[in-house]
């Protein structure tokens, strides 16, 4: 098994953010490359595209890096403390790019609002779409791609919970993505 794909004990991953907190770059790097997974999931969960939730993720971690003295040990699980650092940069990210409220009755014709609401059906009609696309895949493979797209397991949870070897995990989620990606296609 690959050094970064061991899961961590609640108190080495405590330890990561203390030394981080200290500057420790090697520290950092490890938790970087123990936890990015979990964050990168509730990015691309909250964010909805895996683009932004790359870059959300860059900003994330820098958050980390400078809060990282901010973490007090306590009953809260340290990767809760990530996850919610994630969490809320995410929400922030969208609340930004919503549209600003406008007066109605300045706004004029209410037709206005009509591309939005086609917008909104189109992404709606998209959603679904790739819903059935993942049914469409075998229930070990379905329940492996929305774990790790939709709820941000790490690939080792997700070998763990299916009971296979990591690699083999890596390979269902990469076929299983292709398969997504022609299904969409058609």
């Amino acid at each position: 098994m690959e050094e970064g794909c061991v899961l961590l004990t609640r108190d080495e991953i405590t330890k990561l953010i203390l030394r981080t907190s200290m500057r420790d770059r090697d520290a950092f790097d490890l938790l970087y490359r123990h936890t990015c997974a979990k964050l990168f999931g509730t990015c691309v969960r909250i964010l909805g595209d895996k683009g932004e939730a790359e870059e959300a993720l860059q900003d994330v971690y820098v958050k980390i890096w400078t809060k990282a003295d901010r973490y007090a040990a306590s009953e809260l699980s340290p990767i809760s403390w990530l996850a919610a650092i994630a969490r809320n940069h995410s929400i922030d990210l969208v609340r930004s790019r919503r549209p600003p409220a406008f007066d109605l009755a300045a706004a004029g014709d209410i037709a206005d609002m009509r591309p939005w609401a086609e917008e909104l059906l189109i992404e709606s009609d998209q959603t679904a779409l790739l819903d059935r696309c993942i049914d469409a895949l075998s229930t070990e493979k379905a329940a492996a791609i929305r774990g790790a797209y939709q709820q941000g397991m790490s690939y080792a949870e997700l070998a763990q919970r299916h009971n296979v070897p990591l690699n083999t995990m890596r390979t269902w989620l990469r076929r299983s993505l292709i398969k997504l990606r022609e299904s969409l296609e058609e």
